[in-house]
Parts: C-alpha cells; structure tokens; sequence
C-alpha cells in the first residue's frame, strides 16, 4: 500500500532506517510502522463518503458497521478522544511512547470525505508537516472533531477507564501482545487475542488458504 501511494504521488515523505527502526528525518522521531504517516493519506484515496482507519493491533470484538448508527456529517472526522497520561513511556514491542496534543485519536478514525475542513489537509502538509501535527489533526478544529465511545477504541492496559471485554467494540492492543516473542502477558485480554487467532488459523487450514 505504502509503494502504491508513493507510485502515485501522494507520499514523498522520506522515510529511514537507523539502529534497526524507522526514522522520519521531518518529525526527527522514531516510526512504529509504516503506516504512522500514510494514515493521513486516506482523504487522497477516496474522494467522498465514510471511510475508516484503524491501526493493525486492533480485534473487533462487535461489528464495524453499527458504527454507522454513530457518524455524525456535521463533524470532519470522529474519534475517541484519549487522555495520554505521562506515566505511558513504552508502547508496543518496547518502543518509546511520544507526547502531543490528541495522542491516540489518529488509531481509529471515521473520515468524513465530504466535510469541507479535509479539504485543508493537501498533499504538501502531507509530505512536509512533523508527524505530532499530523496525529493531531493540525488543520481541525475542535469543534470539527466528533467523539466515538471509548469502547470503540479501547487502549488494553493503557486506557485510564477499565472496560470488560463484552463492553468492548474494538480492542486496541497499543502496548503489545501475545504475537510478540517472549510476550509474558496472561491477562484476559492475551486470551482472547489467542482464542481469535486459533479460530483464523483453523479457518486457513481448513480451506488450505497460503500464508
């Protein structure tokens, strides 16, 4: 997807690799996947409607589309409205946890493609803007940023409200889990990802899918 977007013209972010990890020579800060800027990247790839991102260590744990029973067209984008508390200072795979304004909201979002504030985000604050004013949806204003439930982006073991797994729409796990070597978490949160990855794993051995 990334070699898509830079085929096309859209992402011309340089992007490198030091001690092992990605670096983003604009934000001069660490990358935790290739996606940390191509999210905002989604505007440019549709031209109307809803559209949804959601970083890849989420499971969903209720259907995606009774989200539809809560957008809202009057507002630009929608999503949970996280409080980062100071005392996160290691997310996944122990990467170092950076601080801006509207940390965490960029994890999930519902796009309004048709709201005419995403038409200020071009494609030269795409390529040029550090990272934190990217995630922080710089070219918004509050009021133009709508506020999905918690339970629709629910940070396992970061989150300062505790949710139960059945009061949970979309389990985010941003600090890490059970795919990672040597992961030594046992919580009830570690057991469900397992449960849903043995059930896909059946699913692929049993119609022979490749992986």
């Amino acid at each position: 997807m990334l070699k898509d977007l830079e085929t096309q013209g859209i992402m011309k972010r340089p992007m490198v690799v030091r001690d092992g990890k990605l670096w983003c020579p604009i934000s001069e800060a660490p990358m935790s996947t290739e996606f940390a800027i191509s999210r905002f990247a989604v505007p440019f790839m549709r031209q109307g409607g809803w559209a949804m991102f959601c970083d890849c260590d989420v499971l969903f744990l209720k259907d995606p589309v009774t989200l539809l029973d809560l957008v809202d067209p009057s507002y630009a984008i929608m999503a949970v409205k996280h409080q980062q508390r100071e005392s996160e200072a290691v997310k996944m795979d122990g990467q170092t946890q950076t601080f801006y304004r509207r940390k965490n909201w960029s994890s999930v979002v519902l796009w309004n493609l048709d709201h005419p504030a995403n038409k200020r985000l071009t494609t030269e604050m795409l390529n040029t803007w550090p990272g934190r004013d990217l995630h922080a949806f710089k070219w918004l204003e509050d009021h133009e940023i709508g506020e999905l439930p918690l339970a629709w982006n629910y940070l396992v073991g970061a989150s300062a409200s505790e949710l139960k797994p059945a009061d949970v729409s979309l389990a985010h796990y941003t600090l890490g889990g059970p795919w990672f070597a040597g992961w030594s978490g046992v919580t009830q949160w570690d057991e469900l990802w397992r449960r849903e990855e043995s059930i896909l794993r059946a699913f692929e051995d049993a119609v022979q899918i490749p992986t």
